[in-house]
């Protein structure tokens, strides 16, 4: 299972911060995480040694993001193999862990195809083992790219949208360094107009569950410099009313075929919003977070999350008396609706901008166009 090792990370940026990482200590290989859950107050990193505590953590949230959870799931079928484990088993039990994020099962399926190609053609489990680490390796190496690319297209596309280079962006969740093998997905698009001079706010909700906002997007967003302000979801109506925000900027978990997109609760009334205002919603995500065997919005399965991560708060170094684990705020019993997601309809979003480009408007034939051309480019 896992175990805990607090770290002294100095003044590293969150860009350096190894989210996910492969190491082979004498006694096994292991994958080694940083646990989401206790930013900002402290870097801390879980160390899976099977597919088991990998799952835990991916339902615990220490790792989340739908483009890490595609890495870390691929490692995940690679340490199973490695480690002797039954590795159709591990695979299903992964790809179960977070049934919204589509990018778990692509990079689950990824290594486990290898492992499997692997072994029928040498049936040496060992080679078998070694293909499923290549295939981890590849996709974290390819998640990087991507990252780099989208960063680029999405500037370009902000510069096209919203005239005057001072933007302030409004951004939802945590979409940096943290979910990513690069610098993130929406994050990173505002982090390059940073760096190009051209962020002039970048707005950061709180974002339930478990206020990733708030704990990781103003934790990446301050340790790069960036000029941010942290809000509540429900003030961010008030902002788009006094005509402070001129672009939305989120991921997504899932895209369905039809262009309608998964991402964390909260999103799909900010496109309401930025519709009524004229106001750009932008969707970033890498290719592999299209999925082009969910048709549209409705099939998307929306997942639940524990009633007590809304009846409790949690404390560092504060008694707790919640069944959670927490301190609880609502009366005993109290029941929550708390979903991770909610799914937002094509025609609320301005433009999907993965690596392979911008799409907009966003229309089933136009994502599948993309897709087709990035399979393509990946044959050749």
């Amino acid at each position: 299972m896992a175990d805990q090792q607090a770290r002294t990370d100095g003044d590293r940026r969150p860009t350096e911060i190894p989210v996910v990482r492969w190491e082979e200590p004498p006694e096994g290989p292991v994958l080694v995480l940083l646990d989401q859950t206790r930013l900002p107050a402290e870097e801390v990193e879980l160390v899976c040694t099977d597919a088991p505590a990998l799952v835990e953590a991916i339902c615990s949230l220490a790792v989340r993001g739908a483009p890490v959870l595609g890495i870390a799931g691929a490692y995940g079928v690679a340490l199973a193999a490695a480690r002797g484990f039954d590795v159709a088993e591990a695979a299903r039990a992964l790809e179960g862990a977070r049934p919204t994020a589509v990018n778990l099962s692509v990079g689950v399926r990824r290594a486990e195809a290898a492992h499997a190609a692997a072994l029928a053609k040498s049936g040496d489990p060992e080679a078998a083992a070694a293909a499923a680490l290549v295939a981890a390796r590849t996709l974290h190496r390819e998640d990087a790219e991507a990252s780099a690319r989208m960063a680029a297209h999405g500037l370009a596309l902000l510069d096209e949208l919203v005239s005057g280079g001072g933007h302030r962006i409004l951004t939802h969740c945590n979409t940096g360094s943290l979910v990513s093998g690069g610098e993130g997905t929406a994050f990173a698009v505002a982090l390059q107009a940073h760096r190009a001079g051209r962020l002039r706010r970048l707005w950061v909700d709180e974002t339930r569950p478990l206020l990733q906002g708030a704990r990781l997007t103003a934790y990446e967003a301050a340790r790069s410099g960036m000029a941010y302000t942290l809000l509540t979801d429900n003030a961010a109506g008030s902002l788009f009313a006094a005509g402070e925000v001129d672009a939305v900027l989120i991921g997504a978990d899932r895209i369905a075929a039809d262009g309608s997109v998964a991402n964390k609760v909260g999103s799909y009334p900010l496109a309401v919003l930025a519709r009524y205002h004229h106001v750009p919603f932008i969707v970033v995500a890498p290719v592999t977070t299209i999925d082009p065997d969910t048709p549209d919005g409705a099939s998307i399965e929306v997942e639940q999350r524990p009633g007590f991560e809304v009846t409790e708060i949690t404390a560092p170094q504060v008694p707790v008396t919640g069944a959670g684990g927490g301190i609880p705020v609502a009366p005993l019993g109290a029941q929550a609706y708390n979903p991770a997601f909610d799914v937002t309809p094509p025609e609320l979003v301005t433009a999907i901008v993965t690596e392979g480009g911008a799409v907009s408007p966003v229309t089933a034939e136009a994502l599948a166009e993309l897709c087709a051309r990035s399979r393509q480019v990946t044959i050749s």
